[in-house]
């Protein structure tokens, strides 16, 4: 079976919310990546932005964040509420953000970035909703993967590329945007942040018994990176 629609999280929530627990590239790859970024959250309000179904708002309120998540999808929402503490709402992250000022201590974006085209926008409106000295924290598509999903030979041009994912059996029709790194860097200076860290991530070992042929993969080829932007005082 075949979703009609690009990128509709809410056409196949729970295929995905299934999926994105317990995948390799989720649960052993990107996630445990993020959760190390991150580091201690305890006592940290967090905005989980693109929250989806909650996998990572449950693994930051288990360690002690006060989460809020936003997402576009209802029924990923709907999803996440059933599985974390906290408040959860439905908004589209490239238009502004509907808190005040110095509101949360910590944002993360789980790969979520690579679904908007321009992100001055939504990193100003991040900046803005820190407190000085707040983070944050996001992973996305690496540049390197990019090349494998697209004709587009022009690394430095801004554009889309698509992919097909099954999950539970269903096809879905994923559309993402490349941008380089150059642009992504101007970007965040743009918008005022300073770059603190840069991760690709080595995937988690016990994926390496689990599954070696994800493991090899993962090992050799990056699928994701990470970021953790600080907005000054």
């Amino acid at each position: 079976m075949t979703t009609g629609h690009v990128n509709d999280y809410d056409g196949f929530a729970q295929e995905y919310a299934t999926g994105n627990e317990v995948s390799s590239y989720n649960a052993y790859y990107e996630r445990p990546a993020m959760l190390g970024l991150v580091g201690d959250v305890s006592g940290l309000r967090v905005l989980d932005a693109g929250c989806g179904a909650g996998v990572f708002a449950a693994e930051l309120a288990g360690r002690g964040a006060e989460v809020t998540g936003i997402d576009m999808s209802e029924n990923l929402l709907a999803i996440a509420r059933s599985r974390a503490p906290g408040e959860f709402r439905r908004h589209d992250l490239t238009e502004p953000l509907p808190f005040a000022d110095a509101s949360f201590d910590l944002a993360v974006a789980s790969l979520v970035m690579h679904y908007i085209e321009d992100w001055v926008p939504p990193l100003r409106e991040l900046h803005r909703v820190l407190a000085p000295g707040g983070r944050f924290a996001f992973s996305t598509h690496h540049v390197f993967m990019v090349k494998e999903l697209t004709d587009n030979d022009d690394y430095f041009a801004v554009h889309q590329y698509e992919d097909q994912w099954v999950r539970g059996g269903r096809v879905m029709h994923m559309r993402f945007w490349h941008r380089p790194l150059r642009a992504m860097f101007a970007d965040f200076a743009e918008a005022g942040f300073t770059v603190s860290r840069f991760i690709e991530p080595d995937p988690d070992p016990a994926l390496a018994d689990r599954d070696p042929e994800d493991f090899a993969v993962l090992a050799k080829q990056p699928q994701c990176m990470l970021f953790e932007l600080v907005r000054g005082s």
